[in-house]
C-alpha cells in the first residue's frame, strides 16, 4: 500500500514560498526568507508555519500562517498568543495570515482578537482567507502549486475537467505528485468515489491513509471519543455531515438521532468520510 504522503503546513508552503508570501499578504514586492522554528516553550502546532520576509517598505518581519480545515472559535485567541510568542522570540514584527480550508457556515469569521479589562485593550488583528471564496484559475492559471491540491473546494473548482487539469499538474512535477493523496481527499467532497478512483486510478483505501482524513476523522469524533457519550457521538456526526454535504446532509439527523448504540454512531460517522453522495450514504444507512 502506498505511504501517506508528506502534506504538512509546511511541506505546502515550501513548494513555492516566494508566491506564498505574496499571495497571502498582497504586498507586491515581499521576498520569502527562511521558514523558522515554530516550537516555542508552551506551544508547538504542526499547523503553524513562520516564514521570515522582507520588503522594501515594511522591512524585515515575519508572516505567520495558521492552516485550519475548519474555523474552529478558540482561533482568535490562539491567533493574539501565537504572534506574540512568535515576536519576542525573533523580536520582528508579525503578519499573522488565518486560511480556513471547509466552510462550517455562513456566520462571519472575525478579523481580529479584542478584549478589554478596566480600561485596559487588546486588539490583534489577522488576515482571514477563506479557500472555498478563492477563484480557481490562481492555483491553475498563477505559479502557486501549494494551492493545486486544494482545487475542488475552491470557488469554482468543483467540475471534473478542472480537477483532472490540477491532477496532470501534479504528475508533472516530481515535487507535487505525492500531493495526490490531498487532492483526491477533496475531490471527494464534490465528486462521486468511482469517479475519483477512476481519475486517480487508484484504490480508496489510499485515501483512507491521507493525512488529511485522519485529521477529518479524529477532530469529528474528538468530542464523543472524549465524553463517550450518545449526545456528545451525535453532535460530532451532525460536524460532519454539515461539513461534507451542508443543510442538506443535516437532513438524515432525524433518522439517525433513532439510533442508541454508540458502535453504530461511530460506524455511521466513519461512513459519512468515505460517501461521495448523499444516495450512498442513504442507502447505507438503510442497514440501522
Amino acid at each position: 500500500m502506498a505511504k501517506p504522503a508528506d502534506v504538512s503546513t509546511k511541506r505546502l508552503i515550501s513548494l513555492a514560498p516566494n508566491n506564498w508570501v505574496k499571495w497571502v499578504t498582497q504586498i507586491p514586492d515581499v521576498v520569502a526568507g527562511e521558514i523558522l522554528n515554530s516550537e516555542f516553550q508552551w506551544i508547538s502546532r504542526e499547523s503553524d508555519v513562520l516564514i521570515r520576509a522582507e520588503s522594501k517598505e515594511y522591512g524585515e518581519f515575519m508572516v505567520l500562517n495558521e492552516l485550519q480545515l475548519r474555523y474552529k472559535s478558540e482561533l482568535p485567541r490562539r491567533m493574539r498568543a501565537y504572534a506574540g510568542l512568535a515576536e519576542e522570540k525573533y523580536k520582528l514584527p508579525t503578519y499573522p495570515v488565518l486560511i480556513n480550508i471547509l466552510k462550517t457556515g455562513d456566520a462571519e469569521i472575525p478579523t481580529r482578537f479584542e478584549s478589554n479589562l478596566a480600561g485596559l485593550q487588546v486588539r490583534q488583528d489577522y488576515r482571514v482567507i477563506n479557500l472555498w471564496e478563492v477563484d480557481v484559475k490562481i492555483a491553475l492559471e498563477q505559479p502557486l502549486p501549494s494551492l493545486l491540491p486544494f482545487v475542488p473546494i475552491l470557488k469554482g473548482g468543483e467540475d471534473e475537467s478542472i480537477i483532472r487539469e490540477a491532477l496532470r499538474l501534479l504528475q508533472a512535477d516530481e515535487q507535487l505528485n505525492q500531493l495526490e493523496t490531498v487532492l483526491a481527499f477533496f475531490a471527494t467532497f464534490v465528486l462521486d468515489s468511482s469517479l475519483v478512483q477512476e481519475i486517480m486510478r487508484w484504490d480508496m483505501t489510499v485515501l483512507r491513509e491521507s493525512p488529511w482524513y485522519q485529521e477529518i476523522l479524529q477532530q469529528g469524533m474528538q468530542q464523543g471519543e472524549q465524553q463517550g457519550e450518545r449526545k456528545d457521538r451525535l453532535s460530532s456526526i451532525e460536524l460532519c455531515l454539515e461539513v461534507k454535504f451542508g443543510n442538506e446532509g443535516l437532513k438524515f439527523m432525524s433518522k439517525i438521532s433513532e439510533i442508541s448504540n454508540l458502535e453504530t454512531l461511530k460506524t455511521i460517522q466513519r461512513s459519512i468520510l468515505t460517501v461521495a453522495s448523499l444516495q450512498e450514504l442513504k442507502h447505507i444507512l438503510k442497514n440501522w
